[in-house]
């Protein structure tokens, strides 16, 4: 899978571009505030539809412009698709093969990307935001209904949510709709919580030999879903349904007490265990970040494995942040089988073969020069 082409109007600081890709390694070179993370983000706008920098869509849209335009010709399976997002104060449309999709679980899972930027080595030690949010990005690329399931999920959780604050402050007393947004919220939350399950497993079996290769054979690398349910793993739909059911019925009062959802998908987190000891806490930063390098390499691996081709890779000034071994081993990795973007300030000290085969784009204040 590669991007050939991207189209860009209105987009941040780009006015207008119109630009072809290398299939094997891009390197996007430019100083500071040019608009080469611009670049790299248009690209993982147009698989997923939202940016990983920002909730704000408008940011996107260049100062005083209406709309902003991402096109892209995309060779997935040898067919070439292409795609096209619109972004406006009005919403956002989603184009596949010119067709404007109705659900955004129809769009995402065309173009598969994974991303590795500086805030990804916080995977490991920062937020169990950040982990909850990895992981729902990744799980819709190959399931494309999750995103459908999550976006069900978070609407029923805001208005449950909303319900329990007016219950907290006396503004109304029936309890009715609680119980039927609860049972609508259990549906949506046992359907997240089995592909979590599934989804970690898979990752789990990408990641242990990745690591255990960066780190010469020395560190073991597990990791743990952390529910807030007491659940097992190897649980079916109806079995974490029930026990949902269960675990909110005994903690109603308390909702309502705190006027809040205590439990469910959306508190969740993952732990990274290193030779049994949680790297987040008692992990150095180096172990900290092969654990999450090991992470993005093996997502690479699962998800060709689920797709059957590999994603396009996007190093968004990342190569800096680790040391030679670490670059070496990325580098070495991605070598020949998947079509990468390197930004960078300079590829002074980024000694690779893998960059003699780059083409190169400078990038100045929104215009690209090859």
């Amino acid at each position: 899978m590669n991007i050939e082409q991207l189209q860009l109007k209105n987009y941040r600081n780009y006015e207008k571009l119109d630009i072809r890709f290398n299939n094997k390694i891009n390197v996007i070179i430019g100083e500071n505030a040019q608009g080469k993370t611009n670049l790299m983000e248009a690209v993982y706008v147009l698989a997923f539809s939202k940016s990983h920098r920002t909730p704000r869509e408008k940011e996107l849209i260049t100062w005083e412009r209406e709309y902003a335009k991402i096109e892209g010709r995309v060779t997935k399976r040898n067919q070439t698709i292409p795609l096209e997002i619109i972004l406006s104060t009005k919403g956002k449309k989603a184009k596949l093969n010119h067709i404007e999709q109705r659900k955004l679980s129809d769009y995402i899972g065309a173009f598969n990307v994974v991303m590795f930027a500086p805030e990804h080595l916080s995977l490991v030690k920062g937020p169990p935001q950040t982990r909850r949010r990895f992981i729902d990005m990744e799980l819709g690329q190959i399931q494309p209904t999750y995103i459908y399931h999550l976006g069900q999920y978070q609407k029923i959780l805001k208005q449950r949510n909303h319900l329990l604050k007016q219950l907290q402050r006396r503004e109304i007393q029936n309890k009715t709709m609680l119980d039927v947004l609860t049972d609508q919220l259990v549906q949506h939350a046992a359907i997240l919580l089995e592909r979590r399950f599934i989804f970690l497993d898979l990752l789990r079996k990408w990641t242990s030999p990745v690591h255990h290769s960066i780190s010469h054979g020395t560190e073991r690398l597990e990791i743990s879903y952390v529910p807030t349910i007491e659940v097992s793993e190897s649980a079916n739909k109806e079995k974490i349904e029930s026990i949902y059911t269960n675990k909110f019925h005994e903690l109603k009062n308390k909702e309502i007490e705190r006027g809040t959802t205590l439990i469910g998908p959306h508190r969740d987190d993952i732990v990274f265990y290193v030779n049994d000891k949680d790297v987040q806490t008692y992990g150095s930063q180096g172990q900290q970040r092969t654990a999450a390098l090991s992470i993005k390499l093996a997502e690479i691996e699962l998800i060709c494995n689920e797709v059957g081709e590999y994603p396009v890779l996007l190093l968004d000034d990342v190569l800096s942040e680790l040391d030679d071994h670490r670059q070496s081993h990325l580098l070495n990795t991605i070598k020949g089988k998947v079509q990468t973007f390197v930004s960078t300030t300079n590829v002074n000290g980024i000694n690779h073969e893998t960059l003699q085969e780059a083409q190169l784009f400078r990038v100045e204040n929104g215009t690209v020069e090859t």
